[in-house]
């Protein structure tokens, strides 16, 4: 019996299996995606281009662990606490994924005591959320960060934020943008003139902020019907939150009896004008607007907010015009190192956000549109040969390449043939081939060819790493 009982285990076990391969699913988990090479060499062109831009501002750059504990991340981001990702308890510690990088930043400040620091900071973030994936929203994703922590004289590193955007969204060619301007202690001023309680200004907050999204009747109704607020108070809002413009708007606001009256909205409106100034300087006024719905939903900004959006783009092989939204993002928030602190010491700090994920998307669409060709390897030259028995000398001297600092390969094969081997540089872009062949060997030559042109010349080998530096740097 015990012999027929294992026998039929073994078939149970047997047919479990084949079910378990049949169940098998490969895919992605939800709001995730992979990247090929085609994509990430897209993505390291973009990361080098922001990187370069941090790094002329005169950044340091820093790394946080992925997760945190989940009470340095509690309480930070207002409604959107609700998509943090918690963990499973670890060994006695309730630990989540981090949402962004700004607050880890500020945990990192307060722990090591820093009351003064440029950083930036490129990592993967996490969300909870019901991701559009379409529209270059994830559950996982890149933020960079760029930010400025210490004690300074007003809006000049705020600023220094505003001309970092503009310098990177010129520099990657996304088309026309416009980056919009605000300051908390206006929007709180101003809620407070227009009587919405204390109680109620972080969700009026949120419900303004959606005003790029849906038109002012929507939004009304939802401070109104869900959010209980006066339809008075709702009217009052809605004279100030459409109205957007420059330094003119900023002067008009401080002439407005009800606003300069009050303290909060009266110093934000000053710092504005201050801020339009240094912007003015910085020659990108063109493309700044100070816009009085601009909310920003998370909590933890104190002054300066600020969002870049790309204006709808005409698009030959769309029918409907692409607007993809915010691209970059970012404040001032000056109590956040405080909460950590043990004794509430407050660092301020103005940071922004690039949203690498939107840009990336832009990118990608542009390029399957022009179908240009998009290398992912950055090889300089194929070592190759003209006739047999020669993969001895190939790899000889394709390790004298290497050890040189030239990027080379060459094709797996004893005997490839050279038709092959030429066929292989069109087909990755590589720029040049160095042919060894008896005959060369002979003279102490490589025969260099261009791919593109077709061109050959012969090369003394001592001299060959020099011309290859020389042709692939033009």
């Amino acid at each position: 019996i015990a012999k027929e009982v294992a026998k039929l285990l073994e078939m149970k076990a047997q047919l479990a299996g084949d079910e378990v391969k049949h169940k098998f699913v490969l895919k992605t988990p939800k709001g995730t995606r992979d990247y090929g090479p085609k994509q990430m060499a897209i993505r390291e062109r973009v990361f080098s281009a922001i990187i370069t831009c941090f790094k002329r501002h005169g950044a340091e750059v820093i790394d946080t662990p992925v997760f945190e504990l989940k009470e340095t991340l509690t309480g930070k981001y207002g409604e959107d606490s609700k998509l943090i990702y918690d963990l499973k308890d670890q060994g006695g510690e309730l630990l989540s994924l981090r949402y962004d990088l700004t607050v880890p930043f500020a945990r990192y400040l307060a722990m090591n005591k820093i009351t003064n620091i440029k950083r930036y900071h490129i990592a993967k973030v996490y969300r909870r959320d019901n991701p559009a994936m379409t529209r270059g929203r994830y559950r996982e994703f890149y933020q960079c960060d760029f930010d400025i922590a210490g004690q300074f004289d007003p809006m000049i590193p705020d600023a220094e934020c505003l001309k970092i955007v503009h310098e990177i969204l010129s520099d990657l060619q996304l088309g026309d943008f416009l980056i919009k301007v605000n300051d908390r202690r206006i929007l709180d001023g101003m809620f407070a003139v227009c009587g919405v309680p204390d109680s109620k200004f972080r969700t009026i907050c949120s419900s303004v902020d959606k005003l790029d999204k849906i038109p002012w009747e929507e939004v009304r109704s939802e401070m109104v019907g869900e959010k209980g607020l006066s339809p008075e108070a709702a009217d009052r809002i809605g004279e100030y939150v459409q109205l957007h413009g420059g330094l003119d708007l900023i002067e008009r606001l401080l002439q407005d009896l009800k606003l300069s009256q009050n303290k909060l909205a009266k110093e934000g409106l000053e710092d504005m004008k201050l801020l339009f100034g240094y912007l003015t300087l910085f020659g990108i006024t063109g493309k700044i607007s100070f816009d009085l719905s601009l909310a920003r939903g998370l909590d933890y900004y104190t002054g300066v907010i600020f969002e870049a959006v790309l204006q709808q783009q005409e698009n030959d092989h769309v029918e409907e015009p692409v607007s993809v939204g915010s691209v970059a993002g970012g404040g001032r928030y000056d109590g956040l190192v405080g909460m950590f602190d043990p004794r509430g010491r407050k660092v301020p700090c103005v940071g922004v956000s690039i949203g690498i994920e939107r840009i990336f998307s832009i990118l990608e669409q542009r390029g399957e549109a022009s179908e240009e060709k998009i290398r992912t390897t950055e090889t300089q030259v194929l070592v190759a040969s003209a006739q047999k028995k020669l993969l001895e000398e190939r790899l000889k001297l394709i390790s004298e390449l290497w050890d040189a600092g030239i990027k080379a390969e060459v094709l797996y094969k004893k005997n490839p043939k050279l038709l092959n081997q030429l066929q292989y540089c069109e087909d990755t872009g590589i720029p040049l081939v160095a042919i060894v062949g008896e005959q060369e060997l002979k003279e102490g030559v490589v025969k260099l060819r261009v791919v593109a042109t077709r061109e050959e010349v012969n090369v003394r080998r001592e001299s060959l790493v020099e011309e290859i530096r020389m042709r692939t740097s033009q």
